[in-house]
């Protein structure tokens, strides 16, 4: 077992823009960390590297104190689980799991105490005899986890390993991953797109974007405390409302202008907050579960209107209309944004609410509630407490 770092590491292919871009990301021994992004965030390159399935451009990737930059993949003493199984069709479950340590050179007897302890851990074993095809997608997931754990390696590195499992099966092995890491203690790697898999299974995760670490910590303080506009809208299901709006300074308030409408909040969030002068233009952040229906005559109301339901069982979401569409730009990054700064609200509502297609409804958004960005860099507007 062993620590991971990876120290300003920079891969590139050709003359293009780098694939992974001086990520600098510290893994403690017997963590889960997880890597999670969109498609071509670098995040799978990074994985390959530390695999040493890649070589690395420049900067230097240590596992356990030892660089391991020039090492080969067999040298450094870590498993890696893929996507697709990559189970041998011919041979049984127990034998696709001691096939590693039979090529290493144990004993019969090693490898048949190992199988066993594995099997055991992963409950496979009224399975052992049996071939691939006769086994389902999360069976076979748990022989390719076994082929990991008898090998007792430094780390295991994980590369989507759910993504072929149906929504149901997802669920249930997101759970039996957690479990067998935190027997095992074994610092582990998990590449994902998959945010919500990134919320309930690492110890901490780490955000990419265009092959740039946007932000790492704790699953909840990326949803409570985004460092940016990024991680705020990527981190979340349903993800975080965000309205382009402009902000005016009172004697005695700041009012937060979003389109026509106007919330006022206390003078003294402005400084608490890092907020830019009056007359700015800045993003407001809100969480669904944030946005909340009340009385036209609450304080900090928005006047929407419902444009759709969606019914979940346990919750419904509804989205809601306040007319505020950001402006069109010529850049295609300020374009994304721009679309992912909706003129609806999400607001999430419990599942007895009665609201259809074409109410009118005030919702309230508290200051407590309420997130910054800068609308130009998309850093969030806050404060660091000291």
């Amino acid at each position: 077992m062993a620590e991971i770092d990876f120290e300003n590491i920079t891969k590139r292919y050709g003359e293009g823009p780098p694939a992974v871009d001086g990520l600098s990301l510290h893994i403690n021994d017997g963590e889960f960390m997880v890597l999670v992004g969109p498609s071509g965030c670098g995040k799978t390159t990074a994985l390959r590297m530390l695999a040493g399935l890649e070589e690395i451009t420049s900067g230097t990737l240590k596992i356990g104190g030892a660089v391991v930059n020039n090492t080969l993949p067999k040298d450094r003493d870590v498993a890696m689980v893929f996507q697709n199984y990559a189970l041998y069709p011919h041979m049984t479950v127990a034998n696709n799991i001691g096939f590693a340590l039979k090529v290493r050179g144990d004993s019969k007897d090693e490898i048949k105490r190992k199988v066993a302890e594995a099997a055991a851990i992963l409950r496979l074993e009224d399975y052992l005899e049996r071939k691939p095809k006769a086994l389902s997608g999360g069976q076979r997931q748990r022989v390719a986890m076994g082929r990991a754990i008898v090998r007792s390696p430094q780390a295991f590195l994980m590369d989507e390993p759910l993504s072929n499992l149906d929504a149901k099966l997802r669920v249930e092995m997101r759970l039996e991953i957690a479990r067998i890491q935190r027997l095992l203690n074994v610092a582990t790697v998990y590449v994902t797109h998959d945010q919500v898999e990134a919320m309930t299974m690492g110890d901490r995760v780490a955000v990419m974007r265009d092959g740039q670490l946007q932000q790492v910590d704790t699953p909840q303080n990326l949803y409570d405390r985004p460092a940016n506009e990024f991680v705020a809208g990527f981190m979340g299901s349903p993800p975080m409302n965000l309205v382009t709006c402009e902000l005016r300074a009172g004697s005695d308030r700041i009012e937060v202008l979003v389109g026509e409408q106007t919330l006022e909040f206390p003078l003294g969030y402005v400084d608490s907050h890092d907020l830019p002068a009056s007359g700015a233009r800045v993003v407001m952040g809100v969480r669904p579960e944030d946005v909340i229906i009340t009385d036209a005559s609450a304080p900090n109301t928005l006047k929407t209107r419902v444009e759709r339901c969606e019914a979940l069982g346990s919750e419904i979401l509804v989205h809601l209309s306040h007319g505020d569409a950001a402006p069109a730009s010529a850049s295609d990054d300020l374009l994304q944004r721009a679309f992912a700064r909706r003129s609806t609200l999400i607001a999430k509502l419990g599942p007895r609410t009665t609201v259809r297609a074409g109410d009118v409804l005030s919702v309230q958004i508290s200051p407590e509630h309420a997130h910054f960005f800068d609308a130009e860099s998309g850093a969030t507007l806050r404060k660091v407490s000291s």
